[in-house]
């Protein structure tokens, strides 16, 4: 028995990352089965500016089977690669996951909450910019930042992560776009109508500067910690389980 078992149930702590996770796949699950029976009905051109199409469904399905998908990575990897992930930083990302994926088109905050698209890639950018982090530290199998490194370099190499990963995803919305037919870069208004010059590359080109931006701040912030050992890094990497080489 452990000893999170022999504690009294008043006095256990509440698993922040398993109820959110457990709250967000349900949530996800449930809109899966919804967007499945509602597809086959659903029309192929909209008659009406706010109609939702086959192709909005087909997005959505894509996004809730992803985003299944993703609450189960940070469990196997922990399994498989033997380290701890930060319980703030799986709250966070298990939210973010509901914020984009349930929220953001299931829900389509998206089109009906100003700035939401900018606000998540905000935060993707920061949290990609505190993965880096982790990154660097499980390539040099260490439990911490490197100290025999430069603090500029882990923070330039952070900031340089984040950014590569927000350009795949962008690739990646690309690519769905181009093969299914989705509205995933915004290139085209919720009824439909598609945009034109330099209207269509908007959405793309904001994400990128906003990325670029939450990342930025990430990475400044992480500089300063590790320069100065303020410890707030050491708060959002991924740490070795002990005992684990």
């Amino acid at each position: 028995m452990t000893e999170r078992e022999k504690m009294p149930r008043e006095k256990r702590a509440l698993d922040w990352p398993r109820i959110t996770g457990l709250f967000v796949f349900i949530s996800l699950a449930l809109a899966t089965i919804y967007i499945v029976v509602v597809l086959v009905l659903a029309p192929a051109h909209a008659d009406t500016i706010f109609e939702r199409t086959k192709s909005d469904y087909v997005l959505m399905l894509l996004q809730c089977l992803l985003g299944i998908a993703a609450i189960a990575i940070p469990s196997l990897l922990q399994r498989k690669l033997n380290f701890v992930i930060p319980s703030n930083m799986m709250v966070l990302y298990t939210l973010f996951l509901y914020g984009a994926i349930f929220l953001g088109e299931v829900m389509a905050f998206y089109y009906k909450v100003p700035h939401w698209d900018t606000f998540l890639h905000a935060l993707s950018g920061a949290m990609l910019g505190a993965l880096g982090f982790s990154v660097i530290t499980f390539l040099n199998k260490t439990d911490g930042i490197p100290i025999n490194m430069s603090p500029l370099f882990v923070a330039f190499f952070a900031f340089c992560f984040a950014m590569t990963m927000g350009m795949l995803w962008e690739i990646y919305e690309f690519t769905v776009d181009y093969f299914f037919g989705t509205n995933m870069q915004k290139f085209a208004l919720e009824g439909g109508a598609g945009l034109v010059g330099q209207a269509a590359l908007k959405d793309t080109m904001k994400d990128l500067i906003v990325d670029t931006i939450g990342a930025l701040i990430m990475s400044i912030g992480g500089y300063l910690s590790i320069k100065y050992k303020t410890g707030f890094v050491d708060k959002l990497i991924f740490k070795r389980r002990k005992g684990h080489k």
